[in-house]
């Protein structure tokens, strides 16, 4: 050998690959706890969608097409009526803001849902979450009890919107032939 050439130590080597697997194997080892939350992700971001598209329109459907037509039909005129339309204007008018802020998110969280890689817009997701318990609390505080005391004051309009929502929500049978 000539004293230019650098001598190894075959073993030692050996036990510096070793070194760097362990290190690669920590790291592998982490991925389960890193893997949670990812499949709890996909696993929110698809209810949201389905949730979304089959509860939350049609919520907004059956209050637009049902409820606040009952109540405004059913309101004391002057005042009375005018509150309620102010409230119901306000209503549709978030409906409408919800919807479009949920438009600009579904697809996000449909590629989450489905394991793809997705920009979610936190901004907009937390408007839709912040914007939507506001609503909420503003019809249950505002409109709910209103609407209650109006429709409850002949008890046949309250039944009757009852009975229609019910058969909305409740699946014909099929009789066989």
């Amino acid at each position: 050998m000539t004293s230019n050439s650098i001598e190894t130590d075959p073993i030692e080597d050996f036990s510096e690959c070793h070194a760097g697997i362990v290190s690669h194997l920590k790291e592998l080892d982490r991925l389960p706890a890193l893997l949670e939350p990812a499949m709890q992700a996909r696993k929110i971001a698809a209810e949201a969608v389905r949730f979304f598209r089959s509860a939350v329109f049609e919520h907004h459907t059956e209050e637009e097409r049902e409820l606040f037509p009952a109540v405004l039909a059913n309101a004391n005129p002057g005042e009375e009526r005018d509150k309620v339309k102010v409230i119901v204007d306000r209503l549709v008018r978030e409906h409408r803001h919800l919807e479009s802020v949920w438009s600009k998110l579904e697809p996000e969280l449909q590629a989450v849902a489905t394991g793809g890689h997705a920009e979610v817009d936190v901004g907009a997701l937390e408007l839709l979450v912040t914007n939507y318990q506001a609503h909420a609390k503003y019809e249950e505080d505002s409109f709910l009890p209103l609407s209650k005391a109006i429709l409850a004051r002949e008890g046949e309009h309250l039944a009757a919107l009852g009975q229609r929502i019910h058969m909305r929500h409740t699946p014909l049978q099929q009789t066989p032939f």
